[in-house]
């Protein structure tokens, strides 16, 4: 979610640059599957933030600060490598956009339907129509050009994301405080994981994916009053504050909810159920469940016609069809809206192939990870690759420690990004996917013919040349 800065002074604050990070990244959706983890989750937090978010905040902002230009990674990977690899990056920072739509649509009706019959919520032949239905809706919104401002679209996030956050923190707290029953143990060997399973790894990739973003919020890091000094405080502020509002809203579930009944999708609202059923006050499980309806919708709404502008960029640079480079009057890139809502719901007949509803979430969830961290992976590179090719360059920021350290903290992003993509194949514990192999064979299918299109595109716009 950008916040427009308009200005070429350089006005922006760390707590504003942090107030940024924490809008575009801090979300609840992946709270309840971070929950299955129990206690352990603080490690993989820990792990994740060390070996991925904070690298990419470093290399992403001085990647922004050195060719602040719409496009973003499209302009950083076709710097290092031409336009060919840029289209590959953009493409796969639209297309995982694509395919977390139905994990963050199916939040939200299973929230919406919950409220109405909580055993709705994860009733599959529902649940697929009111997805369906409240996608197309917010597309219909771009199409017509009902665009939400910067100020809406911040309310809604901090309306629908940190008041439920600190919220169910606070009723954990609160549980524990008075004596009930928590379902974890938090003895100190509770906080580090078996790793003797290596199937146990499944879920960092849903950790992974809560983590993402940095790349969107850097392309403000050249609008901090002192690049330099500032960002890199606003970048760990933001990792702070993130990964705290994220491990205490999942264990909070994970407090009141034992690990096999933990409903990835509605797992949230079930726990505020919890919570206000003890504490006589079950009026208020809808109140919250309609401030998360409000800010996800809102986010959804937003973010529709985002990724679908960044892939613009290179269709005006003719890596694309004509087709796909068409605005309606409202300025809206209305043929790839479309390819967008009608690749959304092919996505959605996961919801029918896999057994589960949960089982459906952690699929399309693996596949996002993926692709996202595929595209990471090529920024990592792009950074190494671009102090070499364009030292030229003024960036307001650097990553610390001359061209040592940025092979050093890219590296660990790169090494970081390319073990989520095999670590994506693994089944999760203790969540009805189906046959495993049917279910690798579906990811490894989804991550190839997704991968593909740009090299299509790249083959029809050579021979048009020829």
């Amino acid at each position: 979610m950008s916040v427009v800065t308009g200005s070429k002074k350089r006005m922006l604050t760390v707590f504003s640059i942090v107030m940024i990070n924490v809008i575009a990244i801090d979300s609840l959706r992946n709270v309840p599957t971070a929950a299955e983890y129990g206690s352990s989750l603080v490690f993989y937090y820990a792990l994740a933030a060390l070996c991925f978010f904070i690298p990419s905040a470093f290399v992403s902002a001085e990647l922004a600060t050195g060719w602040p230009k719409n496009g973003g990674i499209y302009i950083w990977v076709r710097e290092a490598f031409g336009p060919r690899w840029g289209l590959f990056a953009i493409w796969l920072q639209w297309i995982e956009n694509v395919i977390w739509y139905p994990t963050i649509m199916s939040f939200i009706a299973s929230t919406l339907l919950f409220t109405i019959n909580p055993a709705l919520a994860n009733d599959k032949h529902i649940l697929l129509p009111v997805i369906i239905t409240l996608f197309w809706l917010a597309t219909l919104l771009n199409l017509y050009g009902m665009r939400l401002s910067a100020l809406v679209s911040s309310v809604t996030a901090l309306l629908g994301t940190l008041l439920p956050m600190i919220f169910i923190i606070v009723l954990g707290i609160i549980w524990l405080a008075k004596g009930h029953h928590s379902q974890i143990s938090f003895a100190p060997r509770e906080f580090i994981p078996n790793l003797s399973n290596i199937d146990n790894l499944a879920y960092l990739t849903a950790i992974l994916l809560s983590l993402v973003g940095m790349e969107l919020s850097a392309t403000h890091a050249q609008d901090v009053r002192n690049p330099q000094r500032d960002y890199p405080k606003a970048a760990l502020i933001s990792v702070f504050l993130i990964v705290f509002t994220l491990v205490f809203s999942s264990l909070a579930i994970a407090i009141v909810i034992p690990q096999h009944d933990i409903q990835l999708v509605s797992g949230l609202v079930q726990a505020f159920s919890v919570f206000f059923e003890a504490y006589h006050m079950p009026w208020m499980t809808n109140v919250i469940a309609g401030m998360i309806i409000i800010g996800g919708f809102g986010g959804v709404a937003a973010w529709i016609i985002g990724p679908s502008k960044g892939l613009m960029i290179a269709a005006h640079d003719n890596k694309l069809p004509k087709l796909m480079q068409h605005t309606n009057k409202f300025g809206a890139p209305r043929n790839l809206l479309i390819l967008q809502g009608f690749i959304f719901t092919v996505l959605c007949a996961v919801f029918i192939m896999i057994p589960s509803v949960s089982g459906a979430y952690m699929i399309l969830t693996a596949l996002t990870t993926q692709l996202y961290m595929l595209m990471y992976a090529l920024m990592f590179i792009a950074a190494i690759r671009l102090r070499y090719k364009r030292p030229d360059v003024k960036r307001s920021y650097k990553v610390p420690g001359g061209n040592w350290g940025m092979w050093l903290v890219a590296s660990i992003g790169t090494i970081t990004s390319i073990s989520a993509i095999f670590i994506g194949f693994l089944p999760p514990p203790g969540i009805d996917v189906g046959n495993p192999t049917h279910y690798q064979v579906l990811l490894l299918l989804g991550f190839v013919l997704l991968s593909f299109p740009p090299y299509i595109f790249h083959l029809i716009q050579k021979y048009k040349k020829s």
